[in-house]
């Protein structure tokens, strides 16, 4: 059945080929999903390259790339990706190594295999012995670890910000922001182990702590709470009915009940009561009211 991968001519006598032509540096040879995939001996992958290049005819380095076993003696695995145009057929091509032994170069081979092998070491710290130029290609300067290993934090050990103080860009160690940094994976259904916050209130239920929330009222209770709830609060009582009740205090009560300088007394207000000094008021003749001086000076 065909697949949606670009079609590849196949080499039917390719096995044969690198056996007879790598001899031992050949370690092993796998064919799966039409593409064929070789193991060779990291000591010998200059020579090796060079016997394919001139012999087996993969005339081009597509790329490098690099993979991390945790698990295994040798966690890195170096892959070299061939093409050959005259025979339409890739080829990959792979080394183990681990964190301390390096990997020859293939620079001569390739120039440009330069930077790809930068770029493997940038991401996973493989050494390449013989790179001209082996530097961090991807990372800033002062960057600490390799990004791309399994072990490597998501955070990262330093972050960078614009500092409004030093009024620059300043590096810093990751100071993460969350207060629990623990996460629990127990299956929520299964229940924790540990008691919760909150589940000291559910005493008195006969319930353990950690065990639930107690048991919910009953649709019963609920309709008589929502019922006492919307019921009206009984009125209250006026504690000032007359004058004289000022709601302060019996001194004050009795200080108001006093006749007032102009002969008042607290008694309930009415609209024919009035005053002495309401009275004398209204019997009083209104003043006329002097004219108005005009202003002196000015334009007009």
């Amino acid at each position: 059945m065909a697949h949606a991968a670009p079609l590849i001519a196949p080499r039917a006598t390719l096995a044969a080929e690198l056996k007879q032509l790598l001899g031992a540096n050949l370690l092993a040879h796998d064919f799966a999903a039409d593409e064929d995939s070789i193991t060779v001996d990291r000591t010998a992958i200059a020579v090796v390259m060079i016997a394919l290049r001139d012999n087996l005819e993969y005339q081009q380095l597509m790329e490098i790339a690099g993979v991390d076993y945790p698990d295994r003696a040798e966690r890195f695995e170096v892959v070299y990706h061939l093409l050959s145009v005259t025979r339409n057929h890739r080829l990959r091509v792979r080394v183990s190594t681990d964190e301390a032994t390096p990997v020859p170069s293939i620079v001569p081979v390739w120039p440009v295999a330069g930077w790809l092998e930068r770029e493997v070491f940038d991401m996973y710290g493989v050494l390449f012995a013989g790179n001209p130029d082996l530097r961090r290609i991807l990372t800033d300067y002062g960057f600490q670890g390799h990004p791309q290993r399994k072990d490597f934090p998501l955070t990262g050990y330093i972050e960078l910000r614009y500092s409004e103080e030093d009024k620059r860009v300043v590096y810093e160690p990751v100071k993460l922001a969350q207060d629990f940094r623990n996460f629990d994976f127990l299956s929520p259904w299964e229940g924790a182990d540990y008691v919760l916050p909150g589940d000291e209130k559910a005493g008195g239920t006969g319930e353990a702590p950690g065990k639930g929330a107690p048991t919910p009222m009953t649709a019963k209770d609920v309709k008589a709470s929502d019922d006492n709830a919307k019921a009206s609060p009984p009125p209250t009582p006026k504690t000032t009915d007359s004058p004289a009740q000022t709601g302060a205090g019996a001194s004050v009560n009795k200080a108001a009940s006093k006749t007032s300088r102009d002969g008042a007394k607290s008694k309930v207000a009415t609209k024919q009561a009035k005053t002495p000094a309401t009275t004398k008021a209204e019997k009083a003749p209104a003043k006329p009211r002097a004219p108005r001086k005009p202003k002196t000076g000015g334009d007009a």
